[in-house]
């Protein structure tokens, strides 16, 4: 989710979901040791509980990065053992670690002797041609000996070679019976499930086989359904906001970021295009929110405006 999931998309998560956990996009522990700390680490308090994300491999500067995630006050860090893109393994990490395991470990004990937060893995069920259970059961379970308790497993295979980084959401089958099968080996474990999960129902069903779910693109691109699960997984129905009021507190938050850091309103409207997604009237207000055109106009007149096309596009469907 890099270039996605940045600060301004989980506060907008975050109006829509109080209980689920926010993950930030992947930050490599060079752009720490190397570049600006607070433009990479900076969160909004709203967003807890929020975990970050890392990148990399080298033991001594996980724990370097793992530190500053604790100073800036984030509940869980997360080490990326499953993205496959080019970019990624040029820096010698992602889906690629999972060839190495004994390096994953002492990465993840090195940071939890400079943290007391959990240190959790997200990985794939195996790369390239391997398909064989015992790969990525060997996988957590030398992981799991340095003191990691929680694996999130994205139940693909992850293609070094060959397939773009989309194609490699897609292409690669889903086996989530995988993932199953690493619960019942490693019942003390948390194991999480990823991958073309998109609706509540089967949310549910993969509850029945492991301790947690974890949705990216869906909860993208569909961000309403977040406002379904505090009520049907936490047993917390609280009142629920309207798509218009989350709008309003947009917003808002984009009035705000500009007087604070000149952060212009389209670098945040971007991340709630999908507020109306599958609504009466969803596509003009899209296109009003995404128009270049209109970027010199205040996000006020800008919701006016959109607000005014919802409305036709209501009309002409009714």
């Amino acid at each position: 989710m890099m270039d996605w999931t940045d600060r301004h998309c989980r506060y907008f998560h975050r109006l829509l979901t109080q209980r689920t956990r926010l993950y930030t996009e992947m930050v490599t522990t060079g752009a720490l040791r190397h570049g600006n700390v607070e433009r990479h680490l900076r969160f909004n308090a709203q967003e807890h509980d929020v975990a970050l994300q890392m990148g990399g491999s080298e033991p001594q500067e996980l724990a370097y990065a793992a530190k500053l995630g604790q100073q800036w006050g984030y509940d869980e860090i997360n080490l990326n053992c499953g993205c496959p893109s080019d970019r990624v393994q040029r820096g010698a990490f992602g889906a690629c670690l999972m060839n190495e395991p004994e390096l994953v470990a002492q990465g993840v004990k090195a940071m939890l002797d400079e943290v007391s937060l959990p240190v959790t893995v997200k990985h794939r069920i195996g790369i390239d041609q391997i398909e064989s259970y015992d790969f990525v059961r060997d996988f957590v379970g030398t992981v799991s000996q340095a003191g990691s308790q929680v694996f999130i497993v994205h139940a693909r295979n992850a293609w070094l070679q060959g397939l773009s980084p989309k194609e490699n959401r897609e292409v690669p089958p889903l086996r989530y019976e995988l993932a199953y099968q690493l619960k019942k080996d490693f019942p003390a474990l948390c194991i999480v499930v990823n991958g073309g999960i998109t609706t509540n129902a089967q949310i549910a069903h993969h509850l029945q086989h492991v301790d947690g779910v974890m949705l990216g693109r869906e909860a993208y691109y569909n961000p309403w359904l977040l406002t379904t699960w505090d009520a049907q997984f936490f047993d917390d129905a609280h009142l629920i906001p309207s798509r218009e009021a989350v709008e309003q507190d947009m917003v808002t938050y984009m009035e705000r970021a500009f007087a604070q850091d000149a952060c212009p309103w389209y670098a945040i409207a971007r991340h709630m295009l999908g507020l109306y997604h599958g609504q009466r009237g969803g596509r003009l207000w899209r296109q009003v929110w995404s128009n270049h055109k209109l970027k010199p106009l205040p996000p006020r007149e800008v919701m006016g405006l959109a607000r005014e096309a919802l409305a036709r596009g209501a009309e002409v469907m009714t």
